[in-house]
């Protein structure tokens, strides 16, 4: 075993968890889950079957990855965040041949007790913020905030916000990283 799960933790037969992974207290990893390499899952949270989450994927505590969830590399997932996956559900209703899948695209950070309603996918380097209710596709490096969620701004890989200036063009403060933001998405520039 080339990864860490504290004593109280529960992972059930058929995952596949990376080396350096670690997994805390009261945490369960259902069937059929791959986790990737350096990941950290924090207290009490549930891995869904046939999750996939990427290498160094960060969940922290009290978050609940349902199946259709994927996360690529780099993933941050804040405090008591929720993912949905049906968008009707009701008790006496059996819908699990209806889950909509979500894909949170490399390097997405999801701020602490944001909701993201299933079918609706975060792109890469999005940044949700804290308490958003997330119910259309967020564009990669977009800033996303409310109830429900509106764009407000984008940012870089480094999490900062991108000021961008006359031709379009935007330098993140502490990577020296450049930016272009054509037709309505960002894209980084060499």
């Amino acid at each position: 075993m080339d990864y860490f799960a504290h004593e109280t933790a529960v992972i059930d037969e058929g995952c596949s968890i990376g080396n350096g992974t670690k997994i805390w207290h009261f945490s369960h990893v259902m069937p059929n889950c791959e986790i990737g390499e350096r990941c950290n899952i924090g207290q009490n949270v549930v891995v869904s079957p046939g999750v996939k989450l990427g290498n160094n994927v960060k969940v922290q505590n009290n978050v609940s990855i349902y199946t259709g969830v994927n996360c690529e590399d780099d993933v941050f997932l804040g405090p008591s965040m929720v993912f949905t996956n049906v968008i009707n559900p009701r008790s006496a209703v059996n819908r699990r041949d209806q889950y909509a899948e979500t894909n949170v695209g490399k390097g997405a950070s999801i701020g602490a007790n944001a909701t993201i309603v299933c079918g609706h996918d975060i792109g890469a380097y999005a940044f949700i913020g804290a308490g958003s209710v997330v119910t259309k596709t967020v564009p990669d490096f977009a800033l996303v905030v409310g109830n429900p969620a509106r764009q407000i701004g984008w940012m870089s890989e480094y999490g900062h916000r991108l000021e961008f200036d006359s031709e379009g063009k935007a330098v993140c403060p502490e990577s020296g990283q450049h930016y272009v933001l054509e037709h309505k998405l960002v894209k980084r520039i060499s």
